[in-house]
């Protein structure tokens, strides 16, 4: 059996009041569209099509991928219109080929409820992913026959008050026999309330065809929920960011408050993780064993060892951090930093670009950037490594056990040698020898007789 998947992303979503195109607006730090594209792709499908209108190229761009196929629905007259554009895109169809139709902007259905569907298609049938709504309003109403098979769809606005009063509704997600698909597609009519070909309608013409109609039903109603709206995104969100949360206490990560962690991307742990409150976790972010996360970090696309303590309010962006540091609060680590074990990162210290050994130490008000600092070597505050000369970026070497006395500006491109003393204060622009004291100082003078100037009077 091959398998199809049409992604309707066409919608202009006008109560989203953005200038961007409603899927491409993000949930977890990814466009809603991607989260469906994702779950397709789980699926192992032969080919993926996705139906865009709104947001034209800036949904192509955003999507653009070897395995995706794009069709224009331009103007959008319904979701029926809407797979007539992919139709073109599709395999030619075999007896047991399914095209299975989803929503870029429904971003939570699950792989698994989906496998349950396209089971449920299973024989050339017609299968329907349905749910129960305690309110129902606004969504097309499944209409079973006596004998309790499904007969047909009824769209809310076209139900009469006793369809209406349904709880079943379809989600608009479908596993289609291909075979059957243009067929049915053409002979949609658009004569209804909204004037649009809808899709649903195919349901009553299976059933007219003798083909038998099922319907399969998600884990959780939120599989099924859709965005059309800044407060349903949010909403959405919240749903999202819950079920991490679940999935993070299950694997034995200690979550201070399990409502005030938020993950937009991947985020992988070892034993023994702490995360306290307000923590954002970006891009791919790998936690080794007994990790301490202290509140309100943000950490994307960082890798972190064993052992690792990283205090309130850090930003880590593309680092590389080693067993057993200590790192913060109020630190920063930026793109290409590279830290060893047992390294002191203190409040206030910048590091970009730069590696620094193992037992090294920058507690506090320091900048290293573009550098390459060797082991068990102390910074101290205040101290700054020149690297940029308004056209050049150059490079700062620290060697082995060397002490950077408080204050110290060092001038790149510089090096200093290993066990080599850096007197606090001194501006360091050529090499300092290796094992000896260097320093820039001018002399300390006393003014005698010296008086202040008199202010003027106003």
């Amino acid at each position: 059996m091959a398998l199809d998947i049409v992604i309707l992303a066409a919608g202009q979503g006008k109560r989203m009041n953005s200038a961007l195109p409603k899927v491409l607006h993000p949930l977890a730090g990814k466009p809603l569209v991607r989260h469906a594209v994702d779950t397709a792709r789980s699926l192992e499908p032969s080919r993926v099509v996705i139906v865009y209108g709104h947001g034209g190229e800036t949904v192509r761009e955003a999507l653009n991928a070897p395995d995706i196929n794009f069709a224009k629905q331009d103007p959008q007259h319904g979701t029926g219109h809407a797979v007539m554009q992919a139709l073109p895109l599709l395999a030619r169809p075999g007896a047991d080929d399914l095209v299975l139709v989803l929503y870029g902007d429904v971003p939570l259905t699950t792989a698994a409820s989906l496998r349950r569907l396209i089971a449920a298609a299973a024989g050339g049938r017609l299968a329907i992913l349905t749910v129960d709504l305690e309110d129902p309003s606004g969504y097309g109403r499944i209409v079973r026959g006596a004998d309790g098979n499904i007969e047909r769809i009824v769209e809310h606005k076209d139900a009469s008050d006793a369809e209406r009063a349904i709880r079943e509704v379809n989600t608009g997600i479908m596993a289609i026999p291909a075979a059957r698909l243009a067929g049915w597609l053409g002979r949609l009519s658009n004569a209804n309330a909204q004037g649009e070909y809808y899709l649903t309608d195919i349901v009553a013409m299976a059933v007219a065809d003798g083909v038998a109609v099922t319907a399969a039903q998600p884990d959780a109603v939120w599989e099924t929920l859709g965005v059309n709206s800044k407060v349903q995104l949010a909403e959405l969100e919240r749903v999202h960011q819950r079920n991490i949360a679940q999935s993070l206490l299950e694997q034995g990560v200690t979550l201070m408050d399990p409502a005030r962690v938020d993950v937009r991307g991947l985020l992988s742990v070892g034993r023994d993780v702490v995360i306290d409150v307000g923590c954002v976790f970006e891009g791919d972010v790998v936690l080794g064993n007994d990790i301490y996360v202290g509140p309100h970090c943000v950490l994307k696309n960082v890798r972190v060892r064993a052992g690792t303590r990283i205090e309130a309010f850090c930003h880590l962006t593309d680092a590389e951090i080693g067993a057993h540091c200590s790192i913060g609060p109020y630190a920063r680590l930026r793109p290409g930093a590279q830290l060893d074990e047992h390294v002191h990162i203190g409040n206030f210290v910048e590091v970009k670009k730069s590696t620094i050994g193992a037992g090294s130490k920058a507690n506090h008000l320091a900048y290293v950037g573009d550098s390459e600092v060797g082991s068990k070597v102390n910074i101290g505050a205040g101290t700054i490594t020149c690297n940029y000369d308004g056209v050049n970026k150059s490079r700062t070497v620290i060697g082995d056990g060397a002490f950077i006395g408080s204050d110290a500006t060092l001038v790149a491109p510089v090096t200093i040698g290993a066990g080599a003393y850096i007197g606090a204060g001194s501006t360091i622009s050529k090499e300092a020898p290796a094992g000896k004291l260097t320093l820039t100082r001018a002399e300390q003078r006393t003014i005698d007789n010296w008086k202040p100037k008199a202010k003027k009077k106003a």
